[in-house]
């Protein structure tokens, strides 16, 4: 869809003879980090031109109008955000090393920004726009299906190697696991500190999969 309309885009300015002076993909992650920071109300059309460099008919011309520019950023995020995350999630490794680097990488992501952290967002989103507007908040829903699903992969295959209990719903565990990866976003966003972050994550890591097992002290040691 967006290679269409930038493709109609550029037969216009063609027509003009007006060269093509920007790149859609470098715009569109543009658009994106704009929307990321101050979500869809607060990011004017003069906010997007400028972060852009494209004025108001190329932007119409090349991605649509503000709703579908915010869709598409939204699509974006998610599609680097999953590039990101599922070799971490489907790396074969003890579900503690794997939960701990999702966790991790997650919070790295939250707390960078061109101008300080800015959380997550899909949890910009669906706080904001995806109450009123049923296309982002079907975007949103899957987002989420697919984090929960990725997780619940990664809990079963726990549960195969005696990592977790056999008895464990490794569904409910994801869920647990989704919602602390959106407890780091928005305490991030929020500026929380790191070591309340590094907190969270412990605490997440034990809730999903219990105390360690450590070797007890002796009376001496104690």
């Amino acid at each position: 869809m967006v290679q269409n309309s930038f493709e109609a885009a550029a037969t216009q300015a063609k027509r003009r003879g007006r060269p093509r002076s920007y790149e859609p993909d470098v715009a569109l992650r543009q658009a994106m980090e704009a929307f990321w920071k101050t979500g869809y109300a607060a990011t004017s059309l003069d906010d997007l031109s400028a972060a852009t460099g494209m004025n108001r008919p190329s932007l119409y011309a090349a991605f649509g109008d503000k709703q579908h520019i915010y869709v598409k950023a939204y699509r974006r995020y998610r599609a680097e955000m999953r590039d990101a995350f599922r070799p971490i999630l489907e790396a074969d490794g003890p579900v503690r090393v794997v939960l701990r680097k999702t966790f991790e990488m997650a919070s790295e992501v939250y707390l960078a920004g061109p101008d300080g952290p800015r959380g997550c967002f899909s949890v910009v989103t669906a706080a904001s726009e995806a109450i009123a507007d049923p296309e982002i908040r079907k975007q949103v829903n899957e987002a989420i299906a697919s984090l929960d699903q990725g997780f619940t992969a990664l809990f079963a295959k726990a549960m195969a190697r005696g990592e977790l209990r056999s008895d464990a719903d490794a569904a409910a565990l994801a869920k647990i696991a989704t919602a602390t990866i959106h407890t780091l976003a928005i305490r991030a966003r929020v500026r929380a500190p790191k070591s309340e972050l590094r907190a969270l994550i412990d605490a997440g890591i034990t809730v999903i999969c219990g105390l360690e097992n450590r070797p007890k002290r002796s009376k001496r040691e104690a």
